[in-house]
């Protein structure tokens, strides 16, 4: 009960913010709803932005998270119906949203700026006292560079494998994102621009394939690669392939395939139908079509599904487990980084430093193809 009493003071003292802040955006004129509207846009947008939900949900117990999350969303009906046809552009220009984005960065940046401190400081530190104690102290103390060292990157890529692990995860993730991206790229293309009987119904099916989720595949595929039969009928694979790389790629590619096929054939069926008619009365052939005119378009919905994929296996322990063994020789970066603390704990404080490693190349490859990211995305969602 002490917990319901807390949240609607909140609630309510969160309406009387954005009951001010509607006022004063109005009064400051950067807005031009009425004063109503712009007191239930800021109580409508705001808490959701904020991220109050997520913070009730770790401090409260369920039922009052429940409670606010109903709040919340009656809010916002109710604010969408005030707010008219202009709701949306409204949200998208209001200064507030600027503002809500800025304090969600900070906040989604607090824990990996304290990920990064730990990563450089000793051990004895790292046990004694938070990260946040470094803004307590002055670099002109007595003793102070001694609580930073670099060893922590030494030790994880020298003896602790993980350089190895390093390798292992490129030598997972690069051709399980190639090859779906490929196949994927030649279906869309097909599914697209080429007549054949049965081919919505083949997208539709492959589409279909989105809802099957892995972990229940795990077994079957474990069989096929074991033994080389399934249900009694022999397969591609007479020799076991479990404990390869190939095994991994193969079942990767084949649950990525499903999404890779959905977004790229939305982007290549919107490219203008003039252009590969064009080239068809030159007398070019689909293969040529594809080669010199898709692929060179499509380089935004190739690289956002790409960023997906990238991510997805780099980040996967569970069939990189299951598929190579879990051997060290083929100890993939997430595997390395559960078993890295030892059994007692014992190595807790190269974590941050190891996690620091297997983050640099996700980040530098969503860094490197972010500028597609959006436009390969929202291809095809929209007409002419």
């Amino acid at each position: 009960m002490t917990d319901l009493l807390i949240l609607a003071a909140i609630f309510i003292a969160w309406l009387a913010v954005a009951a001010i802040a509607g006022m004063a955006t109005k009064r400051m004129g950067v807005s031009r709803g009425s004063t109503d509207e712009e007191i239930w846009f800021a109580a409508g947008f705001l808490p959701v932005i904020l991220g109050g939900i997520a913070f009730v949900l770790f401090r409260f117990a369920l039922p009052s998270a429940l409670a606010l999350t109903a709040a919340l969303l009656v809010t916002g009906a109710i604010a969408w119906g005030v707010g008219g046809k202009g709701f949306l552009r409204r949200m998208i220009s209001h200064p507030m949203v600027k503002v809500s984005l800025v304090v969600i960065v900070v906040l989604w940046l607090i824990p990996t700026v304290g990920l990064l401190v730990s990563s450089f400081r000793t051990k004895a530190v790292v046990e004694a006292e938070g990260w946040w104690t470094i803004f307590n102290q002055s670099p002109f103390t007595e003793g102070w560079k001694d609580q930073w060292t670099f060893d922590h990157y030494t030790t994880v890529l020298g003896a602790r494998n993980f350089g190895n692990a390093f390798l292992n995860s490129l030598a997972v993730a690069i051709p399980s994102t190639v090859i779906p991206i490929t196949v994927a790229a030649f279906a869309a293309y097909a599914f697209s621009w080429m007549e054949f009987k049965g081919r919505y119904l083949l997208f539709v099916a492959v589409v279909g394939l989105l809802v099957v989720p892995l972990q229940m595949a795990l077994i079957p595929l474990l069989r096929l690669y074991t033994s080389g039969e399934f249900f009694g009928m022999s397969t591609p694979f007479p020799h076991p392939i479990n404990g390869t790389y190939m095994a991994v790629w193969l079942a990767h590619t084949g649950f990525g395939l499903p999404l890779a096929v959905y977004l790229l054939r939305n982007y290549i069926g919107s490219l203008p139908s003039s252009l590969i008619e064009s080239a068809q009365i030159d007398g070019a052939t689909h293969f040529q079509i594809f080669v010199r005119l898709i692929v060179p378009l499509s380089v935004p919905a190739l690289a956002s599904f790409a960023i997906f994929q990238f991510l997805w296996v780099w980040n996967d322990l569970l069939v990189a487990l299951v598929f190579l063994g879990g051997t060290p020789d083929v100890s993939v970066v997430t595997q390395a980084l559960a078993e890295l603390s030892g059994q007692y704990g014992q190595f807790e404080h190269l974590l941050p430093a190891a996690a620091f490693i297997s983050m640099a190349l996700p980040v530098a490859v969503f860094f490197s193809l972010q500028r597609y990211f959006v436009r390969g995305l929202t291809a095809g969602a929209v007409k002419g």
